[in-house]
């Protein structure tokens, strides 16, 4: 099987100062919507910049320092929510609030329209937020689900059968159980003939992942070919994933490579007394009201912030560099 979607992160992480390479579209990713003119209230108040909405993200670049930006992946968001906010562009003004949780992690982002009386910031990553959750049977394994109607696959929007065989056991229990294949371009789905409901949606995306399951198809020859047919339909996935994620903008946005400033490397190098990690300006530390008590920690010789519980010095330490 093909290797290329195992490294699919765009949708599943929250990423800081991306390089232009991640920047890029992946195959599959389509840019939806390009939103000129947004503050980042919460890490960057007072810069402007450009959001861009894709079917499996939102990124924000800065327009003054490109190398400054946010990748922040569909998967990874708890709540979006619209409040005021205090931007420096605008003062007190509605924002788009983001909650998110990446790695154990709660991130906040807000997200301010320097452009008065646009709603279009709001609908469209709200609106392109629930078209991914809406559509998650293309992208996770799904059992005992209402997959099918009549004997017949309830067919997704963009889905196509290619094949469909008769006569396959499914190894999950010791007698096994025989049931049916339907193999289309997105996934592969099986169900019990005695229990419609008895059934797994196996989405391409998910293969070649740590779930696994056995399947018997007898004789060995018919074995052999579906095994064929799946891997061609699986490297033919490979190149153009369909992530399912359908929603379009009434104004198309400019190709992403006409958006793009290249980077050019600065000559000279600037220090700064602020600190700029990158990441922790949207920590999302809701219940926090003052400062933490001081201790010292041996590891550093010097007085710290009490850390926040699950955190430790060498953690944050692997997430700076």
């Amino acid at each position: 099987m093909s290797a290329v979607l195992d490294v699919l992160w765009e949708d599943r992480d929250v990423r800081f100062d991306i390089s232009p390479q991640q920047m890029k579209m992946r195959p599959g990713e389509v840019l939806i919507d390009c939103l000129e003119s947004i503050e980042d209230t919460k890490g960057n108040n007072g810069d402007r910049g450009r959001l861009l909405v894709t079917n499996l993200r939102i990124i924000w670049r800065s327009l003054s320092l490109p190398r400054v930006n946010l990748s922040v992946g569909y998967n990874c968001i708890i709540n979006i929510t619209t409040r005021t906010a205090n931007s420096k562009l605008r003062g007190q003004t509605e924002a788009l609030y983001i909650l998110t949780k990446c790695n154990n992690t709660r991130f906040e982002f807000i997200f301010t329209n320097v452009v008065p009386g646009s709603p279009r910031l709001f609908t469209s990553v709200i609106a392109v937020h629930r078209a991914y959750e809406t559509s998650k049977m293309y992208r996770d394994l799904k059992l005992r689900s209402a997959l099918i109607q009549n004997k017949q696959l309830r067919l997704l929007p963009q889905e196509q059968i290619y094949d469909k065989i008769n006569g396959v056991w499914n190894l999950s229990s010791d007698q096994g159980n025989l049931g049916t294949f339907f193999i289309t371009n997105v996934r592969i789905v099986w169900h019990a003939n005695m229990n419609d409901s008895f059934n797994v949606s196996i989405p391409y995306l998910q293969i070649s992942g740590g779930y696994v399951l056995g399947f018997k198809i007898d004789p060995v020859e018919k074995l052999q070919e579906a095994v064929k047919e799946i891997n061609s339909l699986h490297r033919v996935y490979s190149v153009n994933p369909i992530f399912g994620v359908d929603y379009e903008m009434e104004e198309k946005p400019q190709p992403l490579e006409d958006l793009t400033v290249e980077q050019v490397q600065d000559d000279v190098e600037i220090e700064s007394d602020e600190q700029t990690d990158a990441f922790v300006a949207y920590f999302a530390d809701e219940n926090k009201q003052h400062d933490r008590e001081p201790v010292f920690s041996e590891e550093l010789g010097l007085a710290i912030e009490k850390l926040k519980d699950g955190f430790t010095l060498q953690g944050l330490w692997e997430v700076i560099t």
